[in-house]
């Protein structure tokens, strides 16, 4: 019935789909380049009819159309990216610099009462390393189709409790940093998905809890934690705008809330640059 529904879903919402690219296309540059670590830098590609492509150290990138018609890169920065000049490189052999700012982060201290989520057993590290490669599989695909939008909807309306980038230390304990924006909301409600996507992992994880991966096209990968229930398989489409999953406290969490990734050329990036401006 789930699958039905959601297939429905993606058909319906084709034509709107196409339309909501076309309305953002003349601020997808101006909202999105932000060219920091764990930021976004976007690049004119040119206006040639077929749409190139581009790599950023050595790794495919997402590209789009803007509302000239110009082609952009759009290049996901982890958190490690050193500040500077770096280049992406066309398959025309193009090499388009930028420069990388500096931008600090804050940090926060969480105290957890489960020690086992600060300092796991050698079990407990086994399960989180096959769980980690998991994912990191999950994050490195890049399929051939186009997002429908890049300029994401809220997946569930609420505050921001934790922004992106976070120092995070448990118990006293430095970890690494949030990948993500956490969202705080009430148990049970909806998560819907950003822009059209294909589930490509599920998992019920020693730290994410129960977790979806959502594929959007391109190398633009968003994932979803802490759920209290999931409502898709792998495989399943997810029209813009679809309840997939319900807001929880599982796995390493203090209380309900919608921990909430996203991923560009296998860089975790500032989830708040891709969501729409009022």
């Amino acid at each position: 019935m789930i699958k039905k529904y959601l297939k429905l879903m993606v058909c319906g919402c084709a034509f709107w789909a196409g339309v909501a690219m076309a309305q953002e296309a003349g601020y997808i540059q101006r909202q999105l380049h932000n060219a920091v670590p764990g930021g976004v830098a976007v690049l004119g590609l040119g206006n040639q009819e077929e749409a190139p492509k581009a790599s950023f150290e050595g790794k495919p990138v997402l590209v789009v159309r803007d509302s000239n018609e110009q082609w952009i890169a759009i290049v996901g920065l982890d958190l490690k990216t050193s500040q500077g000049q770096h280049e992406v490189v066309t398959d025309q052999g193009q090499s388009l610099g930028f420069n990388v700012g500096h931008k600090q982060y804050r940090e926060q201290h969480i105290k957890l009462k489960n020690n086992a989520h600060v300092n796991p057993s050698a079990e407990q590290l086994a399960r989180y390393e096959r769980e980690y490669n998991e994912q990191i599989d999950a994050y490195q695909q890049f399929t051939d189709r186009y997002p429908s939008n890049v300029i994401f909807d809220l997946p569930v309306q609420g505050r921001f409790s934790s922004p992106f980038g976070l120092r995070r230390f448990f118990n006293g304990e430095e970890r690494n940093p949030h990948s993500g924006l956490d969202i705080a909301a009430a148990s049970g409600t909806l998560v819907r998905a950003p822009a059209n996507g294909k589930v490509i992992l599920v998992g019920d994880y020693f730290f994410n809890g129960k977790t979806v991966f959502l594929d959007h096209g391109q190398g633009l990968i968003t994932m979803y934690c802490h759920l209290s229930e999931i409502l898709v398989e792998p495989g399943d489409e997810v029209a813009r705008g679809a309840s997939f999953a319900k807001v929880g406290a599982t796995g390493r969490a203090t209380g309900p809330h919608l921990h909430w990734n996203v991923s560009v050329n296998n860089a975790r990036v500032d989830p708040q640059i891709f969501i729409a401006k009022p």
